[in-house]
C-alpha cells in the first residue's frame, strides 16, 4: 500500500494532526490548517519548490562549484572552479577550500549583476564622502578593495492571505445655524472578507547577513529573472544558504500579513474615527522559489564590531550603517566649543 504524506503548503515540512486543535500543524513554521483547507490546497496545486533541474545540470553544478569554509566565523563561500577565495568577506580572515557543493543547493533562478564594480565603488565613495565622523581607514583604498560582488541566496515566496476584518467607522460632521451648534454622528459597520495574493516576498537565506540590511536594498525587478546557470558566478562569489524555508517563513508570514493588512485598510475609505474590533490574516498556501540575487557587499571591523554595507547589484539602491569615530566627534565638539567661547568673548568685549 502506498503511503500518503501531508506537506505544509508554507514550508513543505510534514504536517501532523493535533488533537488539541483538531488541525494539521507544522512544528517547523508553526502554521496550522483545517482538514478542509488542506483538501482544497492539495486539490488546487502541488506544494514545494518547482521541478528539479535535469540531472546533467545538477552534475555540472556539483562538478564546477567550489565551497570555501572560513574557520573563523563559519561562513561557507560558494564560487566557480576558476576562482580562488583569499579572504572571508564577513570577518576578513583567510578561507580554505572545503570541497565541492552538492546539487541540493543549486538555485532555480538568478538575476545577474547590472552594476559593475567601478560604479559600485563610486557610489560607496559618494556615500562615505557625506559622513564626517567616520574612521579614516574606512574609506581607504585597502578597505575599498574589499567590496565584493556577491550572489546572496534568497527564498522568494508567493502567498495566499485569508483576510477577515471587522470595524466600527464613524463620520462626524459639525455645523452651526444661528446661535446653535450641531454635531451629527453616523456609525457604520465595516466588514472585509477575502483572499489576497501577495507575490514575490523575499527573505535571504544567509544568517550572517543582517536581514534588515537586505530588506533596505529591495526591491529587485523579477522581470529580469533568468534560469540559473553557472556562468553567472564567473568573477563573483555566492553564498550557500544556511537558513531553510522553515527558518525564513516567520519573516515571510509577517511581511505577507502586513501587505494583506495594507490592502484591507486602503479599501476601507475615510472615516472620522475607525475602531477595529477584529482582524485576522492567515497564510494558507505558499509557493517557493530559491534564487540568487546580486549584491555588492562589504564589511568593516571597528572596535570589535562588524559594520555591513550593501548595494543592490541590479538597481544600485544602497544601505549601511557607518562606524562612528568618537575621537573625531570629540575633537569637533571641543573645537566648536572653543569657537563659540571665543565668539562670545569677542562680542562681550565689543559691548562692554
Amino acid at each position: 500500500m502506498d503511503a500518503i504524506e501531508y506537506k505544509c503548503p508554507n514550508c513543505n515540512a510534514d504536517l501532523k494532526f493535533d488533537p488539541a486543535t483538531q488541525k494539521l500543524s507544522c512544528e517547523y513554521c508553526l502554521s496550522s490548517f483545517t482538514i478542509e483547507e488542506i483538501k482544497k490546497i492539495c486539490a488546487a496545486a502541488e506544494n514545494g519548490i518547482p521541478n528539479k533541474p535535469p540531472e546533467q545540470e545538477i552534475q555540472d553544478f556539483e562538478e564546477h562549484t567550489n565551497l570555501f569554509h572560513c574557520a573563523s566565523c563559519g561562513a561557507d563561500i560558494m564560487c566557480d572552479d576558476q576562482q580562488t577565495a583569499l579572504f572571508c568577506y564577513y570577518c576578513h580572515n583567510p578561507v580554505i577550500l572545503a570541497g565541492k557543493l552538492t546539487g541540493e543547493y543549486r538555485p532555480s533562478k538568478v538575476i545577474g549583476f547590472k552594476l559593475n564594480r567601478e560604479r559600485a565603488v563610486d557610489m560607496f565613495k559618494n556615500w562615505v564622502g557625506k559622513r564626517r565622523f567616520i574612521p579614516s581607514d574606512f574609506k581607504s583604498e585597502q578597505q575599498i578593495e574589499k567590496i565584493t560582488g556577491l550572489y546572496v541566496p534568497f527564498w522568494v515566496a508567493d502567498c495566499s492571505v485569508d483576510a477577515k476584518f471587522q470595524a466600527i467607522g464613524k463620520k462626524i460632521r459639525h455645523w452651526s445655524s444661528g446661535s446653535y451648534a450641531y454635531t451629527e454622528t453616523k456609525e457604520f459597520r465595516v466588514s472585509r472578507i477575502g483572499n489576497i495574493q501577495v507575490d514575490g516576498i523575499p527573505a535571504d537565506g544567509e544568517s550572517k547577513i543582517d536581514d534588515l540590511l537586505m530588506e533596505s536594498i529591495e526591491p529587485y525587478d523579477y522581470r529580469e529573472l533568468k534560469d540559473f546557470s553557472m556562468s553567472y558566478l564567473s568573477g563573483f562569489f555566492a553564498d550557500k544558504y544556511d537558513v531553510d524555508k522553515a527558518g525564513v517563513f516567520p519573516r515571510i508570514r509577517s511581511r505577507a500579513s502586513q501587505a494583506g493588512k495594507k490592502v484591507i485598510h486602503d479599501s476601507v475609505g475615510s472615516y472620522s474615527t475607525l475602531n477595529v474590533t477584529s482582524e485576522q490574516y492567515n497564510i494558507y498556501q505558499t509557493e517557493w522559489q530559491y534564487m540568487m540575487l546580486p549584491v555588492w557587499f562589504m564589511t568593516y571591523k571597528y572596535n570589535g564590531k562588524i559594520y555591513e554595507f550593501a548595494i543592490n547589484g541590479q538597481t544600485g539602491k544602497l544601505a549601511g550603517t557607518p562606524p562612528l569615530d568618537k575621537n573625531k566627534l570629540l575633537r569637533f565638539c571641543i573645537g566648536l566649543g572653543v569657537a563659540v567661547t571665543a565668539a562670545a568673548a569677542l562680542i562681550g568685549g565689543v559691548i562692554f
